[in-house]
């Protein structure tokens, strides 16, 4: 087999990232945009030691799972790679994705049931944060897979429609340079939108290298001061507002680094109090900037709601919410127990945490600012003993000094959410030794992507 071979293939399965796969000569081939139980025409475009890269030439026949492409920018951009299957096939793709590594990484397999992938009812335009690039022609869009080549789009299918029209129009009134990532010059880098699903409140942020078009930047916005006092050279921000009311908070944020990362530290309230909330679950809850906040809201209520559910918390309970964010997983599961303590190492997000506590009158939760590994092992030290534990970090799972303290901890509820199966089963592995795993359940937080959320429900043996 070499570059640009051509074969007619049968696809026998599907890969991590849902992509099909057929064998020619026992060489596995990974092939995106085939579907399993289809005849394919495919193109070597890759080959290496033990398998190889194809794409699709023509398809012979055709599966049922097959769907109608409805997004123009498919299937170049790179993030619904699965927007070629019917949404009911991606869900059981998902629950074989996680099946699989169960069966492939963890004792007893067959004593772990993986159920079915929890759907949503209406997989689009949910994205309550939106982050666009720009072109150095000025035009928004979305990152080209694998690639930092932006692609304009004419609609995009996950983000909300009024986050797509935001961000077009600041672009049609943006009136200085773009940010060019190879001379690191030009000013305005991203724009970065969030929403409150339930409150329809939005915060704009616009992420800049420097801070020279911001006018009166000495002027502090008071907390709950909605007034405009800080100006920008390059954006009108009352006509902005005009044309968007929901927009309750602008932000700049200066990021002058050479990076991938988007967001920096600094950020430069321009226009309301610099968070908007929303409402989950039942509670009321800030959200700043740099703070973590799951991007589905429909999903992230079925996912917290069945984790707290699956915990089976009593009133007498001393429940660890660890990597707990803004607060929202122990604040939506302190009516149900004794107390909450809830660690997290970004300061904002603590901050966020503290004032969400406050404004749902839960006074029977703590927060504490730091890293998992050192500050929950202190919190242990100060005879702290939780006999619960809710745990999700983020997608390069826990470290070994957590997974030590709570296997010695041999808690009677332990639930693990994972926005990454890989590393889920790697960090199961090692509970295996004191922990049953009972149930693995697959949740779509991020519809048509390859991406899949888990609850890990397990007990002391």
């Amino acid at each position: 087999m070499t570059k640009n071979d051509e074969y007619i293939v049968d696809i026998i399965d599907y890969g991590m990232d849902g992509e099909g796969i057929a064998k020619i000569d026992n060489i596995t081939v990974f092939i995106q945009g085939a579907l399993k139980n289809e005849k394919c025409k495919i193109h070597i475009t890759k080959v290496l030691t033990n398998y190889a890269y194809a794409k699709v030439v023509e398809i012979i026949d055709k599966s049922s799972k097959r769907a109608e492409i409805d997004c123009k920018t498919y299937p170049r951009c790179g993030g619904c790679l699965l927007r070629h299957i019917s949404y009911d096939e991606t869900l059981r793709i998902k629950k074989q994705r996680v099946q699989n590594l169960v069966n492939k990484m963890l004792e007893n397999a067959n004593e772990i049931k993986v159920e079915d992938t929890i759907g949503m009812e209406e997989p689009i335009f949910y994205r309550n944060k939106a982050i666009y690039p720009i072109s150095n022609d000025g035009k928004v869009g979305i990152y080209a897979k694998r690639s930092h080549e932006v692609i304009p789009f004419e609609e995009c299918k996950i983000q909300t429609k009024i986050s797509q029209e935001i961000s077009k129009y600041i672009m049609q009134n943006w009136k200085d340079t773009i940010y060019d990532e190879y001379t690191q010059k030009g000013l305005l880098r991203n724009i970065m939108l969030r929403e409150g699903f339930a409150t329809n409140e939005i915060m704009v942020v616009l992420v800049q290298n420097g801070e020279d078009n911001i006018v009166n930047k000495a002027e502090s916005v008071s907390t709950c001061d909605t007034s405009t006092k800080i100006k920008l050279k390059s954006f009108d921000v009352d006509k902005l507002l005009e044309k968007f009311p929901q927009i309750k908070t602008v932000v700049v944020n200066i990021n002058t680094e050479n990076t991938n990362v988007i967001l920096s530290n600094k950020n430069i309230t321009i226009y309301g109090n610099g968070c908007i909330t929303d409402i989950l679950c039942g509670y009321k809850f800030n959200i700043s900037s740099n703070s973590f906040y799951q991007v589905n809201h429909t999903q992230t209520e079925k996912l917290y709601s069945l984790a707290i559910e699956k915990a089976k918390l009593t009133n007498d309970d001393i429940l660890c919410d660890l990597y707990c964010g803004i607060g929202t997983i122990g604040i939506i599961a302190s009516k149900k127990v004794k107390k909450v303590y809830g660690i997290e190492i970004v300061k904002e997000a603590i901050e966020d945490a503290k004032e969400n506590a406050r404004i749902n009158n839960i006074n029977s939760i703590e927060f504490i600012n730091g890293d998992v590994e050192t500050a929950f092992e202190q919190l242990l030290k100060n005879k702290i003993n939780p006999n619960a534990v809710i745990v999700d970090p983020p997608r390069k799972g826990l470290d070994e000094k957590t997974i030590e303290n709570i296997c010695k901890l041999q808690l009677k509820k332990f639930v693990y959410i994972s926005c990454n199966p890989a590393t889920l089963m790697r960090d199961l592995q090692k509970f295996q030794q004191t922990y049953n795993i009972h149930t693995i359940t697959p949740v779509d937080n991020f519809c048509y992507s390859s991406h899949v959320e888990c609850i890990a429900v397990m007990s002391l043996k």
